[in-house]
């Protein structure tokens, strides 16, 4: 009868470190997919931005480049948008000209997004002419897997981004 209890209270301490640590690596593992595809996100927006000669503001979450010598066949037009519906963070090169083009989603799963512009003294921009750093702020997050996996989310802040061939005022 001892050992059967004392054995129960082995058990139950076992199977209680076996489901955290399942959870731990469920929780884990939604980290590093957030990760993964914020810094593949914030890498591809940095070098369209460095290399944008033009930036025109579309709305409070979309922006198009002009990115001399790439995308060449949309004349170096690329938009980085983003889409409160899917909640995806995306971009599409296009021609000014058409009407679309090949949109690729950065990163998924954004419940907020916001560009924020500065002019080249550090100040807050609100004209296109003037602006000439770029920064990015988003939250990520994954839903509950279970009722014991708890959701994850990230706060995504980038550097502030400067783009490098554009003449501000």
């Amino acid at each position: 009868m001892i050992a059967a209890s004392i054995s129960t209270l082995v058990l139950a301490g076992v199977m209680s470190s076996f489901l955290m640590l399942g959870r731990s690596g469920a929780n884990v593992a939604n980290y590093s997919v957030m990760e993964a595809q914020s810094r593949r996100a914030l890498e591809e927006f940095s070098q369209d931005v460095r290399m944008a000669s033009a930036v025109t503001w579309n709305t409070g979450t979309s922006i198009t480049l002009t990115v001399p010598n790439n995308y060449a066949p949309t004349s170096g037009v690329v938009t980085y948008y983003y889409d409160s519906t899917s909640q995806s963070f995306m971009r599409t090169p296009r021609d000014p000209t058409a009407a679309s083009g090949t949109t690729t989603t950065l990163i998924r799963q954004v419940v907020s997004f916001a560009y924020s512009r500065y002019d080249r003294i550090n100040n807050v921009s609100t004209a296109d002419m003037t602006t000439k750093r770029i920064q990015l702020n988003m939250t990520a997050s994954t839903a509950a897997i279970t009722r014991t996996v708890p959701g994850a989310s990230n706060i995504i802040l980038s550097a502030s981004f400067i783009l490098r061939n554009k003449y501000a005022n």
